[in-house]
C-alpha cells in the first residue's frame, strides 16, 4: 500500500515536498557523501523547486537529473528543463537530458549511463490519464526494462526522452499529485491497478502527497 498524506491545496503540498527532499538530501549526504535527485515537470513541481531555495539544501553536494524531457530545442518554452533553470538557484547542478542531439538513442544511452546506480529520491507526478514521467499509455516505452533511458513516440504533439521502469531501484519516490482532474488516476494509483503506467511503479518507500481535490475520492 502506498502511504498518502493530504494537504489543503498545492501549495501546501509544494511545501511539504521541498521539506521532504531537503530531509532526504541532508540525510543523502550524511550518509554517501552525495545527494542524487531525479525530478519531474509541472505546475505543482514549479512550486517545489522555488521552495527549495527557502530550504536548507546541501546544493554544493547534490546533483538533479531530469525524470523526462520533450524532444524541443534549448530555452522552449515546452522544455522541463527551462522551468528548472527559472525557479533552481544558480548554484544548483542540473544534469539535463541530450534531447538537442541529432542521435537522440544514442543520447538516451549516453544519459542512462551517467545516472547513479540508485537514487535517492525520485520525484513522480501523475497524468489524468495514468501516466507518469513519459510512461504514457500503450507506448512501446512501457516494455523497455534493458535500458534506464528511452524514447518515447510523439506524446500530446511531442517525443519524449524519458526514465523507464529502472526508476523502482529509487531509495525514496515523491509522488505528487495535485487538482481534481488526477482524483481518479490517483485512486487507481493508491488500489494498485497495474493497467495505468504510475501503477507499475513499486509502491516500496513511496510517499504520495496530494492535495484535497485530488484526494476526493481516497476518502468515499
Amino acid at each position: 500500500m502506498l502511504n498518502v498524506l493530504v494537504l489543503p491545496d498545492a501549495a501546501a503540498v509544494a511545501v511539504r515536498a521541498a521539506a521532504i527532499v531537503a530531509g532526504h538530501a541532508r540525510a543523502a549526504v550524511g550518509e554517501r557523501g552525495q545527494f542524487g535527485f531525479a525530478v519531474s515537470g509541472g505546475r505543482t513541481p514549479a512550486l517545489m523547486l522555488a521552495r527549495l531555495a527557502h530550504e536548507d539544501m546541501p546544493w554544493s553536494s547534490s546533483v538533479l537529473f531530469q525524470v523526462d524531457e520533450r524532444i524541443a530545442p534549448f530555452g522552449d518554452p515546452d522544455r522541463n528543463l527551462t522551468q528548472l533553470r527559472a525557479h533552481l538557484p544558480a548554484k544548483a547542478r542540473v544534469n539535463p537530458m541530450p534531447v538537442e542531439d541529432a542521435d537522440l538513442e544514442a543520447a538516451a544511452a549516453r544519459y542512462g549511463a551517467a545516472l547513479p546506480e540508485r537514487f535517492d529520491v525520485v520525484h513522480l507526478g501523475l497524468g489524468a490519464d495514468g501516466h507518469t514521467a513519459s510512461l504514457v499509455p500503450d507506448d512501446p516505452v512501457l516494455d523497455v526494462t534493458d535500458r534506464s533511458v528511452a524514447l518515447t513516440a510523439p506524446y500530446m504533439g511531442r517525443r519524449r526522452m524519458t526514465l523507464t521502469y529502472p526508476v523502482n531501484r529509487a531509495r525514496h519516490v515523491l509522488w505528487v499529485a495535485t487538482g481534481e482532474d488526477k482524483a481518479h488516476a490517483l485512486a487507481r494509483l493508491v488500489a494498485g491497478d497495474g493497467s495505468i503506467p504510475a501503477g507499475r511503479v513499486a509502491p516500496t518507500r513511496a510517499l504520495v502527497l496530494a492535495d484535497a481535490a485530488a484526494a476526493g475520492t481516497l476518502s468515499r
